[in-house]
């Protein structure tokens, strides 16, 4: 019997945690998998360890594990597949497989454009967008949000968009309003490519207001991502990948 478990980031902001859960509760609705669930990487339960035994419990032979999580970074590359393949030696008859995280991918330029537009802002042409990462070491997250900027830059018609990074990255947040500042643009469309609110929203919030509020540029935070339908689509694509997979976990080249 076939099982899907879902693994979420893990926020210690009980709200960003809720909103996990309701989303992916919603994504379960949809699916015709009768075994489901979901867990944290960390800072919150269930475990990935936990939610796997469940699964296992439920009567699981194959495992569907789906990465919840926006790029491909460190988390997707070696934290979960060094857990998932520590815990699958406990299961040997269980046959695992393991999807890719959301990555680039159009349904998200489209909640992007979602996000500027409710805004009810004119995008003109002196207006341009800073897209915030999160932030990783790994070279690929700078690749793939580079790649997101591009593809929202063309398909909008924008002239600028520029990206930074909250951690781990550069350029950081505060570097990057800096530029903007001293651009051309009158309005600053800026986009946390988030999935949950939290601490990290809080910071983009306080650096706009504590150094940036005041002058001639407008500066116009648009929400983060959230959990948005659009994505509960690209998790079904993952699934779909995997059918007729094969009992192993993969490491992202």
């Amino acid at each position: 019997m076939e099982a899907i478990l879902y693994i979420c980031h893990g926020s210690r902001v009980k709200k960003a945690c809720e909103q996990a859960i309701e989303f992916i509760k919603k994504c379960m609705a949809q699916n015709p998998v009768s075994i489901q669930e979901y867990c944290f990487l960390e800072l919150a339960a269930p475990t990935i360890e936990e939610a796997y035994e469940k699964c296992v419990q439920r009567g699981a032979t194959r495992i569907v594990v789906l990465p919840v999580l926006l790029l491909t970074a460190v988390h997707a590359k070696e934290d979960i597949p060094n857990e998932l393949e520590r815990i699958r030696k406990r299961f040997p008859n269980v046959e695992m497989v393991y999807g890719r995280p959301i990555g680039v991918h159009h349904h998200m330029i489209d909640i992007l454009i979602e996000r500027l537009l409710e805004t009810r802002e004119e995008l003109s042409e002196d207006s341009m967008v800073l897209l915030i990462g999160r932030g990783s070491s790994d070279p690929d997250v700078k690749r793939d949000l580079s790649q997101i900027a591009q593809l929202l830059k063309r398909k909008v018609g924008l002239s600028r968009v520029d990206t930074c990074y909250l951690t781990a990255a550069k350029p950081g947040l505060e570097e990057a309003l800096f530029t903007a500042k001293q651009s051309s643009y009158r309005k600053i469309f800026i986009i946390p490519y988030l999935l949950f609110t939290g601490i990290l929203m809080n910071t983009i919030k306080k650096t706009i207001k504590a150094r940036f509020a005041e002058g001639q540029k407008e500066y116009i935070l648009c929400n983060y991502l959230g959990y948005h339908p659009l994505i509960g689509n690209i998790l079904k694509e993952r699934f779909t990948e995997l059918s007729g997979g094969i009992d192993r976990v993969p490491h992202y080249a």
